[in-house]
């Protein structure tokens, strides 16, 4: 299949769940518990792919500016959600206190959605350069993309917003995912930069935002299961890659 259109598949299929995400959070009935699972999954894969993977093809493809791109791109990540926005974790929000205000709860929205958007190139760029790269990539993103959006709605509900347009929230974070696909389609000619700026922003979302959750977890399960995700990669890149 072509690259372009293939990233635009999985950059829906990734949209769609950040929606379910959100979903879980507002339909009571649903069990939760299972999400801390994706969450240390989720950082043990992104990490390692975007260490032993990304990070490598971008110093392959950018040179020595690839390092400053990189951090760029981690920057990024943490000026629009830690420096603009008010604390918030992946998870269920319960400390309603903390979002009373309107302009909380916005400021974590927008921070999500460069960080969604980001995911949309990542996917893209992956593509671009390589079938393999971009399966990974999306793999990485597709593991903490319904955890965003449970963590979204969550935070939205938190504020005083009512089911539907807190679930809402989540499906925006996937339109900001698939417009990240499409503007990196049609920039397809930058993907060495967008693949080096996704590097940063995925060992953001592992190291900072995901692996605290998974340190605040008591139990050894959470730990070890950052470990299996971790091993995933090579795994399927000892049987997989290549083909």
């Amino acid at each position: 299949m072509n690259p372009v259109l293939l990233s635009i598949v999985l950059g829906l299929t990734a949209a769609g769940a950040n929606a379910f995400g959100g979903a879980v959070i507002v339909q009571k009935n649903w069990e939760r518990r299972y999400l801390r699972y994706f969450i240390a999954l989720g950082a043990g894969f992104m990490l390692a792919t975007a260490i032993v993977e990304m990070v490598p093809e971008s110093v392959h493809e950018r040179g020595s500016s690839a390092g400053f791109i990189i951090l760029l791109g981690y920057l990024i990540i943490h000026f629009f959600e830690h420096t603009l926005s008010p604390h918030f974790h992946y998870g269920e929000e319960t400390h309603e206190e903390e979002f009373v205000h309107s302009h909380k709860r916005v400021s974590v929205l927008f921070g999500l959605i460069i960080h969604s958007f980001f995911d949309g190139v990542a996917i893209a760029s992956g593509f671009l350069v390589s079938n393999w790269l971009g399966w990974i990539i999306f793999l990485a993103v597709f593991l903490h993309k319904i955890p965003e959006g449970f963590t979204v709605t969550s935070v939205m509900l938190a504020s005083g917003l009512d089911k539907l347009r807190s679930w809402g929230a989540s499906a925006i974070l996937g339109a900001a995912t698939f417009l990240g696909v499409m503007a990196m389609a049609e920039l397809r000619h930058a993907a060495s930069y967008g693949l080096a700026l996704s590097a940063g922003v995925t060992i953001y979302v592992a190291a900072t935002d995901l692996m605290p959750e998974v340190n605040h977890d008591p139990g050894v399960k959470m730990a070890l299961l950052v470990f299996v995700g971790v091993a995933a990669l090579f795994v399927l890149d000892h049987f997989f890659h290549g083909i």
